[in-house]
Order: structure tokens, then C-alpha cells, then sequence
């Protein structure tokens, strides 16, 4: 590819997206510093973002480089089936705004460790903080920088790749700085820029596609052109592999194995994500119930539109490939360029906007990612262990020079690539190793949640089975129990070695661990004194809430009638 497809043009556009968003961050900070400046309102931004400031800082803070990159690379490779990250993830969402919410804001949890030092005990918290920290630096942070660079610098020029990874390191950091506030309040910019640049994307790529295919200038036709010339990429299901399925089809199956993966696996990862996630959960924690809420279905209806600026562009990269367009050297078929080759057919200025919104998804990303870090850091570790007499705002000060040194070390493990990120994929990476914990972690919290008996040993051999489950699964299944059981089926991978779908591991791991907790709390009193208490009125939807509850829940159904 060109190493100098941006222009002049394109750099300014950049440039006057940048300054208006570090301007408006910076009006919002010292607008609002005089009102609080405590703890809970710089971590959680209590009480003053507003519905749509939580669902579109959701959106941002989700949509990052692994999903442009990732989703239209697997868009590429396997088509619409993709999109059940996207379309499953809107029906957790509101499983998590009815359901968990609730839960969370009536106990005044603040942090994930405090759920489960409260709802379990210290040993539980500890052990999850210190792991998340880890998890978060060395794979959320160090991914979505690198991965966020690398696409950058395809664009601009791989020369500037070090150059691309300071300069997003060091917008995130004047976001992140200001705390939850600013970050919230600028995602609602970074969003509406995610979301514009996004569809002119797509929108000028359906156009090439009918221009280069039919000779027409319709970006509908281009779609429908889409359609016939990839009839493949059209199905969310797919079949399980016969004796005569290609590996390419089997590669696609081991990533998004058909009807199976909705059984649990999926909702696992999904329910996981949204519900459990510091990274996530703490944009609403700091609202009352009703603004968590709508702020929450509010993300959830736009997930749903999400496929068509991070997945479509992949299949039309595979269509316009498929009709010669690009050459050897813009694109050799490789899934992760379907996205750069894309915004290369896009005219100067759009280009800028485009990788303006590819930016807007990078930095978000990073300053909740670091936030979230921040938050953990220093009132679950920090003040806890280290200073339990610090105040307000030494406890601020902590968190800033947390996030400070979060991206520093982001920065010198990827300057090199110490973690291989670039050989595995940044969506293959982040999905790898948060997937080992995930049937764990979930099956303490929904336990914790809903089970009044479950006990914090329970939740100690919870976490060691989950992960150890995974790993039998993953790596030992096959060759201790066969190919071919009831629990699942191993299929050859590209590496030549039998693989069960990581989508199944993920739903059987869960199931097993579930059922381990429940034996083991068994063994202690029929209720946990520990155990929160819920009612009823917890639980009341007002009926603006069930309408777009509704809403969203028809137009999923109709999305998979549509392209099962």
C-alpha cells in the first residue's frame, strides 16, 4: 500500500478533529473541577453524565482499532456471521440494564474487586484486582495501542508507526487526565465522528463496488451487488463440517461455530464483557438506575448498527478483490488489510475523516481502558493496602499518575512488540486471553448476584476450576478424550493439530464451573449472610424503557430471520 495515501488535506481534517475534541475535554474539566473534585465523581463522573453521555461513551470505549481491523478482516474471511458479536452483545446489554444495574447501584458498587470483596470476601477481591491490572496493561492497553498504530501507520506510513504510538498515547492521556467526566462527555464527539466516518466509509465502498462490478454510481446497488457476488457471506449460522469441508471453512467454523456458540458460549463472552468489566460497568455506576438504564439500551440500539461500519467494509474488500480491483501491492487478501484497503479508495478529506473516526475509536478506548486501570488501582489496591489514610485528593492524584504509568509501559511493550501482538491478530489476542477467565469470573458474579448460597469458597474454586476447565479444553481435550464426544467435536486446524471451537470451551467451562460452585456451596448455610438482598421494585421497567426494550428485540429477530 502507498506509504503516503494521506494528503495535506487529509491532515488538516485530522488536525481540527483533534483540536476540538482536547478543546471541548478541557472545557468540560475546568467546568466542572469547581463543583466536585472527589474521588467518586473523578473515577465514576457521579451523577453528571447524562444517558446518551453513557450509552455513546459504551459505544467508544468498545469500538476501538481490534474491531475495525479485526471485524473487517473476519468480514472478509467469513462474512455477516461476525456480527453476532455485535447483535448478541444489544441483547446483553439489556440483560445488564435490567438486571445487573440494579444489583450494582443498590449496593453502591463502585469497582468490580469491591462486588466481590463484599459479595464473597478480601482474598476474592484482591486476587481479581491484581489479575484484572495485568489483564488490562498487558492486553487491553498494550493491544489497542499497538493494533491502533499499526493501522494508522499503514495509512500515513509505516516509517511513523513510534511516532502514531506516541501521539495516541498522548491524546488518550489528555482525556483520560481529566477523569470519567471528560472522558464521558467527549465520547459523545468521538461517537457521533466513530459513527459519521464510519458510514461515509462504507457508503463511498458500496459505491466502488457497484462502479467497478456494474459500471453504475449506487451504493444500494453496490449492496445488493454484495449480496449476489458473496451469497456465502450472508448467513449468520453456520453448518457443523463434513468430511469434505475446505480448512478455510473449518477455520471459519472454529472461530464462529454455527447454532452452538449461541447455546452459552456467546453469551458468556457478552454477558462477561458488558456486565463485568470495570472497563465497561463503570460509565453507569456513578448514575441513578433510570439514567444507567436508558444509557444503557441506548448503547445497546446502537450495537446494532455497528456491523455495518466495522463488518461491512470486509466484504466489500472480499467482492471488489474478488473482481481483481486491487493490485498485489495495495492488497494481497490478507483478511487484516480489508479495512487500510478500504480507506484507500476513499477521496482526500475523507480519507482525514475516516481515520479521524478510526482515531476517535483508538483513544476512546484507551482513556476508559486507562481510567478503569486507574480506578482499580487506587481504591482497591492503593488506598487499601498502601494509604489508608489518604485523602480526596492524594487518592486523585494516584489515579492520574496511574494512568500515567499504565501508558508508559503500553508504550515500551509495544515500541518493540514484545508480546507478538502483530502475529496473532489484536481481536485473536484480546479474545485468547480474556477468554481463559470468562466462564469464571461470570459464574462468581451471576452466582453472587442471584444464588443467596453461594459461599466465598464457592468463589475461590470457582476461579481455579473455571480457568483450569478452559485450559483442559483448549489445549488437552482432544487428545485425552478423542475427536468426537458428546460434549463436543475437534476439527483440524490450519497448525495441522485437532481444535475444539474456543465459542464451545467457553459454554462447557461455564456449565462445569457453575456446577462445581453449587456442589461446594451445598456444604455451607442455606443462606450466605454475605448474600444482597433484592426486591421486587428492583427490577419495575417503566414503559418508556420496555418500548425500546421492544424495539431493540425486533429488529435482532428480523436481523437473523433476515440472515440466518
Amino acid at each position: 500500500m502507498n506509504s503516503n495515501l494521506l494528503q495535506t488535506a487529509d491532515y488538516i481534517v485530522f488536525l481540527v478533529y483533534f483540536f476540538i475534541v482536547a478543546g471541548y475535554g478541557w472545557w468540560i474539566y475546568t467546568r466542572k473541577k469547581s463543583e466536585k473534585s472527589g474521588t467518586k465523581d473523578y473515577f465514576l463522573a457521579e451523577g453528571s453524565l447524562t444517558w446518551v453521555a453513557i450509552g455513546a461513551s459504551l459505544i467508544a470505549s468498545n469500538i476501538s482499532a481490534e474491531q475495525f481491523i479485526g471485524m473487517s478482516g473476519e468480514g472478509f474471511f467469513s462474512g455477516i456471521a461476525v456480527a453476532a458479536y455485535e447483535w448478541i452483545a444489544a441483547l446483553s446489554l439489556i440483560i445488564i440494564a435490567v438486571w445487573f444495574m440494579p444489583v450494582y447501584l443498590k449496593n453502591q458498587i463502585f469497582t468490580m474487586p469491591q462486588f466481590l470483596k463484599e459479595r464473597y470476601n478480601e482474598t476474592v477481591a484482591i486476587v481479581m484486582a491484581v489479575f484484572w491490572l495485568f489483564l488490562y496493561v498487558f492486553v487491553n492497553l498494550t493491544s489497542i495501542l499497538y493494533l491502533g498504530s499499526k493501522a494508522i501507520s499503514g495509512l500515513a506510513g509505516q516509517e511513523y508507526f513510534h511516532l502514531i504510538l506516541i501521539l495516541l498515547s498522548l491524546f488518550a492521556l489528555v482525556i483520560a487526565l481529566g477523569g470519567m467526566k471528560v472522558i464521558g462527555y467527549t465520547d459523545v464527539i468521538q461517537v457521533a465522528v466513530l459513527i459519521i466516518g464510519g458510514f461515509v466509509a462504507v457508503w463511498l465502498a458500496l459505491l466502488k463496488v457497484d462502479e467497478v462490478v456494474n459500471q453504475g454510481q449506487s451504493a444500494w446497488n453496490g449492496f445488493r451487488t454484495l449480496m449476489t457476488q458473496a451469497p456465502d457471506h450472508f448467513h449468520m449460522i453456520f453448518d457443523k463440517p463434513t468430511a469434505t469441508s475446505n480448512a478455510d471453512f473449518i477455520a471459519k467454523y472454529l472461530a464462529l461455530p454455527g447454532i452452538t456458540m449461541y447455546f452459552a458460549g456467546q453469551w458468556v463472552a457478552n454477558l462477561n464483557y458488558w456486565g463485568c468489566n470495570q472497563y465497561i460497568t463503570q460509565r453507569a455506576l456513578g448514575a441513578d438506575l433510570q439514567t444507567a438504564r436508558n444509557g444503557i439500551l441506548f448503547a445497546g440500539f446502537l450495537k446494532i448498527f455497528m456491523p455495518v461500519i466495522v463488518m461491512l467494509p470486509g466484504i466489500a474488500a472480499y467482492v471488489l478483490f474478488k473482481n481483481g480491483y486491487f493490485d498485489a501491492a495495495s492488497f494481497n487478501g490478507q483478511k487484516d488489510g480489508a479495512y487500510a484497503a478500504i480507506l484507500s479508495l476513499l477521496p482526500v478529506g475523507m480519507k482525514g475523516l475516516s481515520v479521524a473516526a478510526l482515531t476517535a475509536a483508538i483513544v476512546a478506548s484507551l482513556a476508559g481502558k486507562a481510567n478503569s486501570i486507574s480506578t482499580i488501582f487506587t481504591l482497591d489496591v492503593y488506598e487499601k493496602y498502601f494509604d489508608k489514610a489518604a485523602d480526596e485528593k492524594k487518592l486523585v492524584w494516584v489515579g492520574r499518575l496511574t494512568i500515567l504509568a499504565a501508558m508508559l509501559i503500553a508504550i515500551a511493550v509495544c515500541w518493540e512488540d514484545l508480546l507478538d501482538i502483530g502475529r496473532e491478530g489484536g481481536f485473536t489476542f484480546i479474545q485468547k486471553y480474556t477468554g481463559f477467565i470468562s466462564p469464571g469470573v461470570f459464574a462468581l458474579f451471576i452466582l453472587g448476584m442471584f444464588w443467596k448460597r453461594t459461599t466465598s469458597a464457592a468463589a475461590i474454586t470457582g476461579l481455579i476450576s473455571g480457568l483450569l476447565i478452559v485450559i483442559v479444553f483448549n489445549n488437552f481435550a482432544p487428545s485425552w478424550f478423542g475427536n468426537e464426544t458428546p460434549l463436543y467435536t475437534a476439527y483440524l486446524n490450519g497448525a495441522g493439530q485437532y481444535e475444539i471451537p474456543f465459542m464451545v470451551n467457553m459454554g462447557w467451562s461455564f456449565a462445569f464451573t457453575v456446577l462445581i460452585m453449587v456442589l461446594v456451596s451445598f456444604a455451607g448455610p442455606s443462606v450466605n449472610p454475605k448474600a444482597f438482598e433484592l426486591d421486587q421494585e428492583m427490577f419495575k421497567l417503566k414503559p418508556s424503557t420496555i418500548a425500546l426494550i421492544t424495539i431493540i428485540l425486533m429488529v435482532v429477530l428480523a436481523l437473523y430471520v433476515k440472515f440466518w
